[in-house]
């Protein structure tokens, strides 16, 4: 039997192109995608180290510690297998040496292990007789999984009765992973199931892990990957917790020379659990480019993942200003070298034109051109309520028809009537005037689009009307007329534009506000007022309208 001659060449079509995703949590990356982020990786190792080329050098390790189709370590290896020809010209023997020296990972369930070993090794087993490596001795290779438990913690502790023996049991309720975070009612599976307690971060001692799979002189000049980004932490309904930070500090516990990660968006400027994780990566001068995709359908097609997503490249070795890359479909890329923290600021400013915007706004409301912080009496923030401004959950149904002392209840499907005396909390907010906005803004399905409205439909709230958590609670003012000019400044674009800066998903909280500044409530506001205002040039004009669409008084 003749065999085919040993290459690493691609084909056509490539079968990682083929594979559907495991979920919304655990995609798989695109091979285009991530040869992106590879070049990125070479251009930097490049401007670090003389000119050299990374996929020259036979010394280089890699670690991808959340594959899954193995696609990043496939792609080096097909880099390395070009750039070090001249250095180990025998194929076999260069082969070799890059899979047994130079490439790692870490599987994150056995499916997915199995995968990214046949997408390298050309085989399951990494010592199989149709693997491409010749050194191996072990079925795993350097693609190391082994299934890992969740260390469950926290928790209700209960009395039950034993239903066999009637005796009285301790047991414990509503525990989540100590590590991950992962409930207990979701994940606590029996053998034949996946538990998605990922090695690399189960653990409190990342160095001692890795030097348990790949030696005690393993260390990685780069950790590039894919991390999964969430899991259900077994709060109400489908409450999900963010993971992917976890994997971010994790990898810079090893000490790489540099980092590259895929990670949702959303960490510029909210998310659960995440703000430890903002300023430690906004104050990281170590982050140097941040590739920022506006929809993330456009580096996962038909994945329904709100916000975006982006990729980071953190140079341990040479701290500085970031380069910031926005992308969206077919708009003009934009790059700017720029601070990723703005004084003043506590979040991310997501858009690279946006900065000039803000920062004429802020700069007419304070007189200072080095701080986006608006003053206490100058925020908009503090007119909207928290969540449940009246204490009734969105779940709440008022009566049908009214009652002697009930109000008027805006709540989720229409309106009711609730007995005053029965309003939990919010009493001196019930006679005023105040403007209604819902919390979750308007959906487009799982597509990021441009323009948008940023903001549900506000509208006007009477005096005598209260609301569910459906709705936030904006005011009170003392007239109709000053509620209705509060009413007109929301419907504005460049009003929602500045929301826009501070809103990391479709939960409108009172905390996005922060960069909205009052107004004087006496007249009717327009987006022509505001542009002349604040002195907005046209280039800026024209960006605030690619991105928010009008909003009309009778909507």
């Amino acid at each position: 039997m003749t065999l085919a001659p040993l290459t690493l060449r691609g084909h056509n079509p490539d079968v990682l192109t083929c594979i559907a995703n495991l979920s919304n949590d655990e995609v798989f990356t695109p091979p285009e995608f991530a040869n992106q982020m590879l070049d990125t990786l070479a251009a930097a190792w490049a401007d670090a180290n003389d000119g050299a080329d990374i996929w020259a050098n036979p010394d280089v390790t890699f670690l991808d510690p959340f594959t899954k189709s193995g696609v990043f370590l496939r792609e080096i290896v097909r880099r390395l297998t070009d750039g070090l020809i001249l250095t180990i010209p025998d194929l076999t023997e260069r082969v070799d040496h890059i899979l047994t020296h130079q490439v790692f990972g870490i599987g994150i369930t056995q499916l997915t292990a199995l995968l990214a070993r046949r997408s390298v090794y050309c085989s399951k087993f990494a010592n199989g007789p149709h693997s491409i490596a010749r050194s191996f001795t072990t079925e795993d290779g350097n693609i190391w999984f082994e299934r890992t438990e969740h260390t469950w913690g926290g928790g209700k502790r209960e009395f039950r009765a034993d239903p066999l023996t009637s005796e009285e049991v301790a047991v414990y309720t509503n525990r989540k992973c100590i590590y991950c975070g992962a409930g207990e009612d979701d994940y606590a599976r029996g053998d034949d199931l996946e538990t998605h307690a990922y090695a690399f971060i189960h653990t409190d001692d990342i160095k001692a892990r890795i030097a348990e799979l790949f030696g005690d002189t393993m260390q990685f000049d780069v950790i590039i990957g894919n991390p999964p980004y969430q899991l259900s932490d077994g709060g109400h309904g489908t409450s999900a917790a963010p993971i992917y930070q976890l994997f971010v500090e994790q990898a810079k516990k090893l000490d790489p020379r540099f980092l590259s990660m895929i990670v949702p968006s959303r960490w510029f400027a909210g998310g659960k659990g995440l703000d430890e994780f903002r300023e430690s990566m906004l104050t990281d001068s170590r982050v140097r480019a941040i590739n920022d995709y506006l929809s993330a359908s456009d580096v996962f097609p038909g994945v329904g993942l709100k916000g975006g997503v982006c990729y980071f490249l953190w140079d341990r070795d040479h701290p500085g200003l970031c380069e910031v890359t926005t992308h969206f479909k077919d708009w003009p890329t934009t790059t700017a070298t720029r601070s990723l923290l703005e004084p003043g600021a506590d979040v991310f400013i997501r858009f690279n034109e946006a900065l000039s915007i803000l920062r004429k706004v802020i700069a007419v409301e304070t007189g200072q051109e080095h701080s986006l912080a608006l003053p206490e009496s100058k925020r908009f923030e503090r007119l909207v309520s928290s969540r449940k401004p009246f204490g009734f959950e969105t779940t709440f149904k008022g009566r049908a028809s009214k009652a002697p002392g009930d109000v008027l209840i805006y709540q989720n499907g229409g309106t009711g009537y609730v007995d005053r005396a029965s309003i939990p909390s919010g009493a001196h907010l019930i006679d005023g005037w105040k403007v209604y906005v819902g919390r979750a803004a308007p959906g487009t399905g799982n597509k990021d689009t441009y323009p948008h409205r940023i903001i549900s439909t506000p509208f006007l709230g009477e005096s005598g009307s209260i609301s569910s958590e459906t709705y936030l609670c904006i005011g009170t003012f003392d007239t109709r007329g000053e509620a209705e000019s509060a009413l007109s400044y929301l419907r504005c674009r460049l009003t929602r534009f500045l929301i826009l800066l501070h809103k990391p998903s479709q939960d409108t909280t009172r905390k996005v506000y922060a960069f909205v500044p009052t107004q004087d409530w006496t007249r009717d506001w327009n987006d022509h007022d505001l542009y002349e205002k604040y002195g907005l040039s046209e280039d800026e004009i024209d960006f605030v309208e690619r991105i928010v669409r009008p909003m009309e008084a009778d909507e």
